[in-house]
C-alpha cells in the first residue's frame, strides 16, 4: 500500500511552491517491523500547512479510496529554514557522485560479463560438439566388443572341437597302444617260436651233417670193399693163373678141367657180382634214404628260413608301423599342445582386449560424466550470468512513461538487510512495479533500533520491484 502525506501552506488549495511529501515503507518480512520514511526536500521556501490529506493509493496511483482531515494540522507551523540543509545537500552531491561512479563500474562489469557470457557460450557449443562426437564412440566400442565376444565364442567352439578331436586322438592312441601291445606279444610269441624252430633247425642241420658224414664214411667203405674185392679177385686170378695143378685122373673117367675152372670162375664171379650188386643196392638204398632225409631237412630248413624271413619282414613292418604311430602320436600331441596354447593365447588376448575396452569405456564414461558435470556447472554459471545480465539490463533499460524515462540507482545499508535476508531479494526486484516518484532527491530512513540511511537518486523515474513483504 502507498500512503501519501502532503503539507500545504496556509491559504493554498494546491501546491504553491514545492509541497513536502512524506513516504512510509512498512515491511512485514519475518517477525521484525521495519518502517521506512521518505521525505522530499524542496528548498527553504516556507509554506503554511493546510489540512493533512491521507490517501490510500493503488500501485499505479490512480484511484483514491479514502480521504480524512485532521483539524489540528490547520494551525500555523514554523517555516524557518533548516540550517543543516546545505550540509545535507553537499552530502547528497557526494553520494550522487559515488553512485554515478558505482553505476559506471556496473556498466563496465556488465560489459565484462557479456564478454564472459559469449566466451562461455562458445565453450558450451564446443563442449556440446565434443559431447556429440564422444557419443559416437560408444556404439563403435559396443560393436568392437560384440566382435570380440563373437571371436571368443568362435575360439570356445574351436576349443571344444579341438577337445573332441583330442579325445578322439587319445582314443585312437589307446587303440594303437593296445594294437602295439598285441603286436609286441605276437612278436614275443614269434621270437619264442623262432627260437624253438631254430633249435629244431639246428638239430636237423646237425643230423644232416651227421648223415653226410655217415654217407661219406659208407661211400669210403664201399670204395674200400670194391677195391678189396677187386684185389682179391685179381690175386685169385693171378694165383690160379700161375698155379699148375697136377691132377691124376682116372682114365676111366673123362674130366674136363677147363669146364671145372670155368664153373669155379663163374661161381666166384657170380658171388662177386652178387656181393657187388648187394653192396651197390644197399649203398643206393642208403644213399636214397639219406638223400630223402636231406631233402626233407632241406625243405624244412627252407620253410623255416622262409618263416624266419616272413617273421623278420613282419617284425620290420610292425616296427615301422610302431615308429610311424609314435611319430603320429608325438605330432598329434604337439598339435594338441599347440592348439591348446593358441586357444589359451587367444582367450587371454580376448580377455585382455575386453579388459582394455572396459577400462576405455569406463574412462570414457568418467570423461562423459566429468564433461556433463562441467556442462552443468557452465549451465549454472550461464544461468546465473543470464540472471545478473538481465538484472543489469533492467538497470540500464529505461521504461518509457507518458512524459519521461527513468534513471535510478540506490545505496542500501546491508547491516539490517543482511540479517533479514532481504538484500538479494530487494536488489533483484527493486526495479519492478512499485512507486512512481517525481523529480528531486529522496531520502529513505529505516526506523529500526539502529536506523540506517539509504539515499536514492533519480532524475525522473519510478521505483520498481519492491519486495512483496514491503509496503510503500
Amino acid at each position: 500500500k502507498i500512503f501519501t502525506k502532503k503539507n500545504y501552506g496556509p491559504g493554498d488549495t494546491g501546491c504553491r511552491s514545492e509541497p513536502g511529501r512524506r513516504l512510509s515503507f512498512r515491511s512485514t518480512h519475518g517477525s521484525r517491523d521495519m518502517s521506512l520514511r521518505i521525505t522530499r526536500y524542496t528548498g527553504a521556501q516556507s509554506c503554511h500547512p493546510v489540512p493533512k490529506v491521507r490517501a490510500a493509493v493503488s500501485e499505479r496511483g490512480a484511484a483514491i479510496t479514502a480521504v480524512t482531515f485532521n483539524s489540528s494540522l490547520l494551525t500555523p507551523i514554523n517555516v524557518s529554514v533548516d540550517p543543516t540543509i546545505q550540509v545535507v545537500r553537499t552530502q547528497e552531491k557526494e553520494q550522487i557522485k559515488g553512485l554515478n561512479n558505482r553505476f559506471a563500474s556496473f556498466i563496465d562489469k556488465v560489459r565484462y560479463l557479456e564478454q564472459q557470457n559469449k566466451m562461455l557460450e562458445t565453450k558450451w557449443s564446443v563442449l556440446k560438439e565434443q559431447t556429440d562426437a564422444a557419443s559416437n564412440i560408444e556404439p563403435m566400442l559396443k560393436s568392437y566388443i560384440l566382435g570380440l565376444e563373437q571371436q571368443l565364442d568362435f575360439h570356445n567352439q574351436e576349443k571344444q572341437r579341438l577337445d573332441m578331436e583330442n579325445s578322439v586322438m587319445h582314443k585312437n592312441v589307446d587303440d594303437y597302444k593296445n594294437r602295439y601291445e598285441k603286436e609286441i606279444h605276437m612278436r614275443t610269441d614269434a621270437e619264442n617260436e623262432f627260437v624253438m624252430l631254430k633249435k629244431d633247425v639246428d638239430s636237423g642241420y646237425m643230423s644232416r651233417v651227421e648223415l653226410d658224414d655217415r654217407v661219406s664214411g659208407l661211400a669210403e667203405e664201399l670204395d674200400f670193399l670194391k677195391t678189396l674185392y677187386d684185389t682179391e679177385l685179381r690175386e685169385l686170378q693171378e694165383s690160379l693163373k700161375d698155379t699148375s695143378v697136377v691132377v691124376e685122373m682116372d682114365n676111366s673117367r673123362a674130366l674136363d678141367m677147363d669146364q671145372i675152372v670155368a664153373e669155379v670162375k663163374a661161381q666166384y664171379e657170380d658171388v662177386a657180382t652178387r656181393s657187388r650188386e648187394e653192396v651197390e643196392r644197399w649203398y643206393k638204398d642208403k644213399f636214397n634214404q639219406m638223400s630223402a632225409q636231406a631233402e626233407l631237412n632241406s625243405d624244412e630248413m627252407r620253410n623255416t628260413k622262409a618263416e624266419m624271413a616272413e617273421l623278420k619282414r613282419m617284425i620290420s613292418r610292425l616296427q615301422n608301423e610302431i615308429q610311424a604311430l609314435k611319430n603320429q602320436v608325438v605330432s598329434l600331441e604337439g598339435q594338441i599342445t599347440e592348439a591348446e596354447r593358441r586357444g589359451e593365447d587367444a582367450v587371454k588376448e580376448a580377455r585382455f582386449r575386453i579388459l582394455e575396452l572396459e577400462q576405455a569405456l569406463q574412462k570414457t564414461k568418467q570423461d562423459m560424466t566429468l564433461q556433463l558435470k562441467q556442462y552443468q556447472e557452465l549451465m549454472n554459471v550461464k544461468l546465473s550470468l543470464d540472471i545478473e545480465i538481465s538484472t543489469y539490463m533492467k538497470l540500464l533499460e529505461g521504461e518509457e512513461q507518458s512524459h519521461h524515462s527513468v534513471w535510478m540507482s540506490f545505496l542500501l545499508s546491508l547491516s539490517f538487510l543482511r540479517r533479514c535476508h532481504l538484500a538479494a531479494v530487494f536488489a533483484r526486484h527493486l526495479f519492478g512495479q512499485g512507486y512512481e516518484a517525481g523529480a528531486g532527491h529522496l531520502t529513505v530512513h529505516l526506523t529500526d533500533a539502529l536506523p540506517q540511511t539509504v539515499l536514492l537518486w533519480s532524475k525522473v523515474g519510478r521505483v520498481r520491484g519492491l519486495h512483496p513483504g514491503l509496503s510503500l
